[in-house]
């Protein structure tokens, strides 16, 4: 079946017990048992297995080209998680334009349990080369990353990490790209990490996490640790993920088509420094973007000429897209990520430009979209 298809189905049989063609939101938290220790269908606590959950697991496993799927409370979990595959001492190499919440949490939380982190240009293949060392046991991509829209080549660094002397894990971040877009397991990643509270979710009323494997093995410790450290999604959550997903192919390309727009009209407005987005051929990416992602997406940054000051004035001037945190829904949002979603990274290797305005274009009219940032920008 095609994606579109698996998106509305994948994962999602009719209820046994009446045929409801939408899951259940399995509203439990235990299960009677049919005997000590020999629980009903494998479902005892619904920390450890809950039938919701499992439905939208199973999906996003199928939509990643994946074997394995887990949900987690918030993408921060899920990757929280991932990393809980490691020993203190072991080496962690990161992208240099990461996410503010995916480089505090490396460098000022997990640093404490003795784990090492460097960051580096992953675009540049040779320059992962040059990064790892003889502890480095997992490598963290982001692709398009947040807020720059840096396109790494999957398959080139897959290729580099696995022939490694300790053969790391390949870990991508597909939150951005979705897997409409691009399927990282198979261009060579070992994990597919994703924040179901963006695209996936696609409506701005929930917050979840997910991680995506093939391989058995590494799902059986996964599994444990979703268990053990236990930051699993509600059913509800879940419930809403699922529903998000079956209008995912449009509202991506719908996502796409908005942003193609305005990009032309940030291409030739004299107060725009530059601009990032990955399917313009001004972008350095694009060729790798074109072989690997199915469309551009619905997220664009650019730089204004005036700095910060310009680029506040921008976020504080639209009247449809809203100021505010986050991205991926079906309404259109913008910010300031160097005084908002990457204050963290300030003064870091990762600091960002503070006249970077970050857009996640909606699904609304694309000349409404036009406008608004066309006066927005007259406002600076």
């Amino acid at each position: 079946m095609k994606f579109e298809t698996l998106a509305i189905h994948a994962g999602q049989e009719p209820d046994p017990d009446n045929g409801a063609v939408m899951t259940p939101v399995y509203l439990t938290s235990t299960y009677r048992q049919d005997g000590v220790a020999r629980p009903r269908q494998g479902y005892e606590y619904a920390r450890t297995q809950n039938p919701t959950r499992n439905a939208l697991q199973d999906c996003l496993a199928v939509l990643e080209s994946g074997s394995h799927g887990f949900a987690f409370a918030s993408g921060l979990a899920a990757t929280d998680t991932v990393l809980r595959l490691l020993r203190a001492g072991d080496h962690v190499l990161a992208g240099n334009d990461v996410y503010g919440g995916t480089f505090r949490l490396f460098d000022k939380v997990l640093r404490r349990f003795n784990l090492d982190f460097t960051f580096a240009d992953t675009t540049d293949p040779e320059s992962v080369a040059e990064a790892l060392t003889p502890s480095t046991r997992l490598v963290w991509l982001e692709t398009p990353t947040n807020p720059l829209l840096r396109i790494t080549d999957i398959h080139a660094v897959a290729e580099i990490v696995h022939a490694h002397q300790n053969n790391p894990l390949l870990v991508v971040d597909n939150t951005f790209a979705t897997p409409y877009l691009q399927h990282p397991l198979e261009r060579g990643a070992d994990i597919v990490v994703h924040s179901t509270t963006k695209y996936l979710g696609g409506h701005s009323d929930v917050v979840g996490g997910a991680v995506i494997v093939r391989d058995d093995e590494l799902a059986g410790r996964l599994a444990f640790l979703q268990n053990a450290v236990g930051a699993v999604p509600g059913p509800m959550d879940c419930f809403l993920v699922l529903r998000g997903i079956k209008t995912l192919p449009v509202r991506m390309d719908r996502h796409a088509e908005n942003a193609m727009t305005i990009v032309e009209l940030l291409e030739e407005h004299p107060r725009v420094k530059t601009f990032m987005y990955p399917f313009h051929s001004s972008h350095p990416g694009h060729k790798i973007a074109q072989g690997q992602m199915k469309n551009g997406g619905g997220m664009i940054s650019f730089i204004m000429k005036g700095g910060g000051a310009a680029a506040v004035r921008v976020a504080e001037s639209t009247k449809i897209f809203t100021l505010a945190e986050s991205l991926g829904g079906v309404e259109s949002l913008i910010e300031v990520p160097a005084a908002m979603t990457h204050l963290s990274v300030a003064g870091s290797q990762l600091d960002v430009d503070p006249g970077l305005v970050r857009l996640s274009v909606g699904i609304e009219n694309k000349d409404d979209l036009v406008e608004d940032i066309r006066q927005a920008l007259e406002q600076a």
